[in-house]
C-alpha cells in the first residue's frame, strides 16, 4: 500500500452496525456478577503535587486546586494554558470557544467527559466555554491517546484527547453530605450562582447534584480599527442566559467494581454579535441551545487480571438559529436543528503476564440529524469502531500499540448520501527509562482518520459537497524529567517534545453568516513541524510559604504544501501563530495567595495567503488573581478577586471579533 493508512469504500447495509450496538447493550446489562476482588487500601493523595509527566505519550494536567491560579471561569480558560493548544475564541462570555492542538484543528481534539466522548455531528467541534469549573476535578491533555489501553474505541479515534473529570463524592458515615454554595459576579453584568449537593446514601451508594446559572449582558468596549483614531465602541447583542443542571449516581462495591450514571441538561439563549467591519457591527442574530445528555459507565477488575469497561450514552442537542435581517422571502432566517445520538461501548483487557496486557474494544454509534433548512439531506450516520491494543513493559522499555478500524455509512432522506468510508488507523508508542529514574525518553507514531461532519458535507448543499476524508500522520520524539528536592526548590518537571504532522485532504472550516453555520473545503496537504516545551516548579522560600512557576512554549510551522503553483504554497495555514507562550506564577502564605498568568501569541494570517492585507497582529494578555481561604465557624469559605486582561490589551483572536478589555470578577464559595 502506498500510504500507511488505507481507506476502502464499502457498500453495505447499516444492519451490522445496529446489531453490533445491540450486542454491546446486552453485554452491558450482564454486569451482575460475583465480586472476587479485595478492597484496596486507602491511599492519601496530595492534590497539590506536580502531575506525572513521565507518560507513554505527552500529557499535561491542571487540577481543581489550581484553577483559581489562572483566573479561569470555564474549561476553555484552563485549556488555553496547555502547550500546543490554540484556542479559537470569538469573544465575550457567550462566544464560541474551541481548541486546536498542534495545528490539527478542533475536529481532531476529542473531548472526554468522565470517560465518554462528547460529540457534535453537525460541526464536530465542542464549545468548551459552556463548561463551568466548579464541578471539575481535573483537566488533562493527552497527545495521541490516553495512557491506559482499556478504553472505548472512540478514545483512540482522535489525534489528541482533552480529558475532563468531574468531582466524585468522598463522604463518610460521620459526615454523609457536603454542600457547596457559590457565585461569580463581575464585569459585563455577570451573575453566576451555583449549588452543589453531595450525599452519601449508603456505604455503596452516593450522588451529586449541580446547578449553575449564568446571566450577563456581555457589553464591553473595544477599539475601532482602520481610521487611525482611538475611537471606542461598545459590543452589542452579546447577552447570554444559560442554565446547566447535572446529576450523578455512584455505586461502588469496591475499588474494583463500580458503576456511575449521569444526566446533564444545558439550556441557553444568547446573542451572536457578528463581525465588526470598521464601524459596522449590526447584528440581531440569536442562538438557542437545549442539550440533554444521559450516560453510564461500569468498570470491573477481576482477580484473574480481567478488566471490563462498559459505556452507554444518549444525547439530544437542539439548536435554534435566528437572523431577522437575513434577506429571503420568509422575513429572515429561523432554523431549527435536532441531533440524536445513541452510543454503546464495550472494552475488555487481560494481563497475559504481569508486564503484558492486551485489550479489545468495540463501539457502535447511531447519529440522526434533522433540520428545517432548504434542501436539507436529513442524514443518519452509522459508525462502527473496533480496536485492539497491547501494553508491554520489560527492563527499561515500555511499549504501547493499537490498531483502530473505522467504518462509517450515511443514509439520507433526500438526494444522495456521502460515500461509505472505512479506514485502518495504527498507533505505536514507546518510552525508555535510562539509569536515572528522573529522566525518560519517549516517541510515538499515530495515523488517524476524520470524515466530514454533517455541516461540512450537507449544510446548504443541493448535493453532498465533494469533500474527501482527512488523514493525519503524527510523529513525536520527546523527553521528560521530574525531580523533588529538600531545599527551596521543592519540585521541578520539564518536558520537551518535537513533532511532525502531515495532513492529507485537510478540511478547512470557513464561517459564513456565523460560527454556527459553516462551509468547508479541502485545503490539500499540510506540513506541521513543532516543538512543545513545559516547565512546572514549586518553591518553599520559607516555612509556611509556597511559590510556583509554570511555563509553556509552543513553536509551530504549519504550511500548505499542496501545489507549488498556488500563491499560498509554503504559507502558514490560517489562524496559526508560529509562537505561543504562557506562564503562571504566584505565591501562597497561609490563607492568602496571589497569582499572575500571561499568554503571548505571535502574529498570524486569517487566510491561506500570507499577504499584508490578511495579517493579524500578535497579542499578549495577562490575568491576575487574589485568593483568600478561611474558616467561618466550622465552614470553609473561599473568596477570590480576579482581573482579566490586566493591561487592557486591544486584540482579536478571530478576525473582526474584538476581545474584551480589562474586566473584573469576584467569587465566593462556602462549603457546608
Amino acid at each position: 500500500m502506498k500510504k500507511a493508512v488505507r481507506h476502502i469504500y464499502i457498500h453495505s447495509k447499516p444492519k451490522m452496525v445496529m446489531l453490533a450496538a445491540a450486542l454491546i447493550f446486552i453485554s452491558g446489562i450482564a454486569k451482575a456478577q460475583k465480586d472476587t476482588t479485595k478492597k484496596l487500601k486507602e491511599v492519601n493523595i496530595n492534590a497539590n503535587r506536580l502531575p506525572n509527566v513521565q507518560s507513554v505519550t505527552p500529557s499535561q494536567q491542571i487540577n481543581s486546586t489550581d484553577f483559581k491560579h489562572y483566573a479561569a471561569l470555564t474549561v476553555a480558560d484552563i485549556a488555553n494554558n496547555f502547550a500546543g493548544v490554540n484556542v479559537r475564541d470569538y469573544g465575550g462570555i457567550g462566544g464560541l470557544k474551541t481548541v486546536s492542538v498542534r495545528s490539527l484543528g478542533a475536529n481532531h481534539t476529542g473531548v472526554l467527559y468522565d470517560g465518554v466522548l462528547l460529540d457534535d455531528a453537525q460541526n464536530g467541534q465542542i464549545d468548551l466555554g459552556k463548561f463551568n469549573l466548579y464541578n471539575i476535578q481535573s483537566i488533562s491533555l493527552y497527545n495521541a491517546q490516553l495512557p491506559g489501553i482499556v478504553q472505548p474505541a472512540r478514545a483512540f479515534a482522535s489525534a489528541s484527547i482533552l480529558d475532563i473529570k468531574t468531582v466524585r463524592p468522598v463522604l463518610t458515615a460521620d459526615k454523609p453530605y457536603k454542600i457547596l454554595v457559590g457565585s461569580n459576579v463581575g464585569s459585563f453584568s455577570l451573575i453566576n450562582p451555583y449549588l452543589q449537593w453531595q450525599q452519601r446514601i449508603s456505604n455503596r451508594l452516593s450522588f451529586i447534584i449541580n446547578n449553575n446559572y449564568t446571566k450577563a449582558d456581555g457589553h464591553y468596549k473595544y477599539k475601532v480599527h482602520g481610521d487611525g483614531s482611538d475611537t471606542l465602541s461598545t459590543r452589542t447583542n452579546t447577552d447570554v442566559k444559560a442554565l446547566q443542571t447535572d446529576a450523578s449516581l455512584y455505586w461502588t462495591k469496591s475499588d474494583s467494581n463500580r458503576f456511575k450514571a449521569q444526566i446533564n441538561y444545558y439550556n441557553s439563549d444568547r446573542g451572536l454579535p457578528g463581525p465588526v467591519i470598521y464601524y459596522t457591527q449590526t447584528s440581531n442574530q440569536r442562538l438557542k441551545n437545549r442539550d440533554f445528555l444521559a450516560q453510564s459507565s461500569y468498570e470491573y477488575f477481576a482477580k484473574s487480571s480481567f478488566h471490563l469497561l462498559l459505556n452507554a450514552k444518549y444525547s439530544q442537542n437542539y439548536l435554534n438559529y435566528l437572523d431577522p435581517d437575513f434577506l429571503n422571502n420568509s422575513g429572515g432566517a429561523n432554523e431549527h436543528y435536532t441531533q440524536h445520538q445513541f452510543y454503546q461501548s464495550a472494552s475488555v483487557g487481560y494481563h497475559i503476564k504481569p508486564n503484558w496486557e492486551v485489550a479489545y474494544a468495540i463501539d457502535g454509534i447511531i447519529t440522526n440529524f434533522d433540520a428545517d433548512v432548504f434542501k436539507y439531506a436529513f442524514p443518519t450516520r452509522y459508525t462502527l469502531l473496533n480496536s485492539i491494543a497491547t501494553d508491554l513493559s520489560f527492563g527499561k522499555w515500555h511499549f504501547q500499540g493499537n490498531l483502530l478500524y473505522n467504518y462509517l455509512t450515511d443514509h439520507v432522506k433526500t438526494d444522495k448520501a456521502g460515500n461509505d468510508v472505512s479506514a485502518l488507523s495504527p498507533t505505536i508508542a514507546a518510552t525508555f527509562q535510562p539509569s536515572n529514574p528522573s529522566f525518560q525518553l519517549r516517541a510515538f507514531y499515530k495515523s488517524i482518520f476524520r470524515n466530514p461532519t454533517f455541516a461540512e458535507q450537507y449544510y446548504y448543499a443541493v448535493a453532498p459537497r465533494d469533500l474527501k476524508p482527512e488523514y493525519t500522520k503524527q510523529y513525536d520524539l520527546g523527553a521528560a524529567w521530574k525531580k523533588s528536592f529538600d531545599g527551596v526548590l521543592s519540585d521541578i518537571a520539564l518536558t520537551a517534545d518535537a513533532y511532525y504532522n502531515y495532513v492529507r485532504n485537510k478540511i478547512i472550516y470557513l464561517p459564513t453568516r456565523s460560527p454556527e453555520t459553516p462551509s468547508a473545503t479541502n485545503l490539500g496537504s499540510v506540513d506541521i513541524k513543532g516543538l512543545d516545551l513545559t516547565l512546572k516548579s514549586r518553591f518553599v522560600p520559607a516555612i509556611g510559604w509556597l511559590a510556583l512557576l509554570n511555563v509553556n512554549y509552543t513553536y509551530q510551522d504549519a504550511i500548505d504544501v499542496t501545489n507549488p503553483n498556488d500563491s499560498f504554497y509554503l504559507d502558514q495555514i490560517p489562524y496559526t501563530p508560529k509562537n505561543l507562550l504562557s506562564f503562571n506564577t504566584g505565591i501562597n502564605h497561609g490563607q492568602i495567595g496571589v497569582y499572575y498568568t500571561a499568554t503571548f501569541s505571535s502574529s498570524r494570517y486569517f487566510t491561506s495567503n500570507n499577504t499584508p492585507e490578511n495579517y493579524l497582529a500578535g497579542y499578549k494578555v495577562s490575568n491576575a488573581s487574589l485568593i483568600y481561604n478561611f474558616m467561618l465557624g466550622h465552614k470553609l469559605l473561599n473568596a477570590s478577586f480576579e482581573v482579566n486582561n490586566l493591561f487592557n490589551e486591544d486584540y482579536v483572536v478571530i478576525r473582526s471579533y474584538p476581545m474584551p478589555g480589562r474586566s473584573y470578577r469576584l467569587s465566593f464559595q462556602i462549603t457546608i
